[in-house]
């Protein structure tokens, strides 16, 4: 099920933007087995149970510098699709995996490595995190207010900037390999999908259409009629129409005075504009401004923490979020209509399916009690 059924995938487990690319290829079908450090878990403390990026995979421990915990990783390799890796550049060589080692044994495999700075540049060997890529590629400095720039998660780097490119690279690469035999690197930095994301608005400043300044373009948060009001429960709603049908609804339905708001203003009134919505956007509580926008087009929604979204009528009627042993969480995405995704195992223990997992590869009872006698298994 899924259309990735058939395609086996080795993770080398790291944090997150690795697991979540391995669980975008799970959720679509593909046989991803994880592994594990053995006696070492990679994971970030979290039980098992509770990591959602490790549903649907299959779970095998092993010490990769103990040899046969190394031989053991290349008996998988050999029969392969894919493997991602996210070690600093040269580590998985240094370990006896690197690209060559695995294309001597299987030309086809398709080698996915995600790294923050990439596999080559004056800043690859050093370390980094989410907010630091973006930073660097221009992305921080564009999100926020005037006084500062205000980290967005880590979504833009570590999970689109990184995961979605190098999912997107290895399932390219794949055609390639199933149509050529012969499989190749992907290089998937997440400053070079971060910047990627970044080319609309390059776009648009090239042609003088965005500033510099935070607060000062139509979708930064400086544009009264694309951006969030309070409401006088102290939640909020996010404002966004756009296009001038749109705002007319919104004008209308909202009882908004046309002499003041009849026309989208220019950026000259969008701070007055903007101050004079925030005094009427504190009149109501946040269901009411849903209920006088209920079913226009004047683009206005609640804006929802992620428990509250999980009960969103809209949600609950695409089944957008799905229950693993009682725990909610997103389902998979996205959605077809020949090849249907079914609902992801719940995690697996590290190293829960060691034993399964080498069977089904034609080890014997004899060669894994010896991998564990010799410390290369746990």
């Amino acid at each position: 099920m899924g259309p990735l059924s058939g395609t086996t995938v080795i993770e080398i487990k790291g944090i997150g933007p690795g697991p979540y690319a391995g669980m975008l290829m799970a959720d679509l079908g593909a046989d991803v087995i994880v592994v594990e450090r053995a006696s070492t878990p990679s994971g970030l403390g979290l039980p098992a149970q509770y990591e959602v990026t490790s549903r649907g995979k299959r779970s095998i421990a092993l010490d990769l510098k103990n040899p046969d915990g190394l031989a053991t990783l290349m008996r998988l390799i050999a029969s392969a699709d894919v493997l991602i890796e996210g070690f600093r550049p040269g580590v998985a060589e240094r370990l006896g995996f690197g690209p060559g080692d695995c294309h001597e044994i299987n030309p086809a495999l398709v080698y996915g490595r995600l790294t923050g700075w990439g596999q080559h540049g004056p800043l690859s060997q050093t370390a980094g995190h989410d907010i630091n890529y973006i930073a660097l590629i221009g992305a921080l400095a564009a999100i926020g207010t005037k006084a500062a720039p205000v980290p967005p998660l880590n979504l833009v780097g570590d999970y689109a900037g990184g995961s979605l490119f190098l999912v997107i690279g290895v399932l390219a690469a794949l055609l390639v390999a199933r149509q050529s035999g012969q499989g190749q690197v992907v290089d998937a930095a997440i400053t070079d999908g971060a910047a990627h994301l970044m080319s609309p608005f390059y776009g648009w400043h090239n042609a003088g259409g965005w500033q510099r300044t935070r607060e000062t373009n139509i979708v930064d948060g400086g544009n009264y009629f694309y951006g969030v009001y309070e409401t006088s429960d102290g939640k909020h709603v996010a404002v966004g129409p756009l296009e001038p049908q749109f705002y007319a609804q919104f004008i209308e339905l909202g009882g908004f005075d046309p002499a003041v708001f009849g026309q989208q203003a220019g950026p000259g009134d969008w701070a007055e504009k903007r101050a004079l919505l925030a005094e009427q956007f504190r009149t109501r509580t946040q269901q009411e401004w849903c209920e006088t926008f209920a079913d226009s087009d004047a683009c206005v929604a609640p804006v929802l923490d992620f428990v509250e979204a999980t009960e969103h009528t809209h949600n609950v009627a695409r089944e957008t979020y799905i229950d693993l042993n009682g725990h909610k969480q997103p389902a998979p995405a996205p959605r077809f209509s020949r090849s249907a995704c079914v609902t992801p195992a719940a995690p697996a223990s590290e190293g829960g399916n060691s034993e399964d997992v080498l069977k089904a590869y034609g080890f014997s009872s004899d060669d894994i009690a010896a991998l564990r006698e010799s410390g290369a298994l746990s």
